[in-house]
């Protein structure tokens, strides 16, 4: 497979099942997004995470693909019924590792700060690319264009992008960066 194939020198791009819109469309703007979360997760592997997390965020890499595909296909397209779907189970399962890594971590008394551990701080990374994701993806929701569902995966994966963080400072014996706010001077 040839990888330039200059369709797109005037500034547009191919939807996966036909047509073609602008390369800066808001479609095309959030499943961009959601290529970036993917790529910044491979950084966050390259920083060798504990083995368990590594794995899941292979499987969160996968299931961002499936994601990605199907924020570029419409919906009313025929390459959208050849797409796998998009899993509740998924979903399910983020919720399930949150409550789990949650009974190992110490409770929250502050604010956190992003950083720790170079695992820890590219998860953080993640985090906020992952809510810029989801923040693109709503409008798509609002005018009908993706199903709810890529929203709610986006939404619970940057819950568990935190978590995550703190599972791997904690499992490196590394301590959250608190937020402690400066007392304002009396003047």
């Amino acid at each position: 497979m040839k990888i330039y194939t200059k369709r797109g020198d005037a500034g547009d791009t191919g939807l996966f099942g036909g047509g073609r819109v602008p390369k800066d469309d808001v479609r095309v703007d959030a499943y961009g997004e959601v290529d970036e979360l993917n790529a910044t997760l491979g950084l966050v592997r390259g920083f060798s995470p504990p083995p368990e997390l590594d794995a899941m965020l292979h499987r969160l890499q996968d299931q961002l693909f499936t994601v990605g595909a199907v924020m570029a296909t419409p919906m009313d397209a025929k390459a959208a019924s050849h797409l796998p779907p998009l899993k509740e189970s998924w979903v399910t399962d983020m919720e399930n590792a949150m409550d789990r890594f949650d009974s190992e971590l110490p409770k929250m008394t502050h604010f956190i700060l992003p950083g720790g551990t170079q695992a820890a701080a590219a998860l953080h990374l993640a985090r906020t690319v992952c809510r810029r994701a989801e923040r693109r993806a709503v409008p798509l929701l609002r005018e009908g264009t993706i199903p709810k569902d890529v929203v709610i995966f986006l939404n619970r994966l940057s819950d568990l992008l935190f978590v995550m963080a703190r599972v791997a400072n904690h499992r490196a014996n590394v301590q959250d960066v608190k937020w402690i706010p400066e007392k304002p001077s009396e003047s």
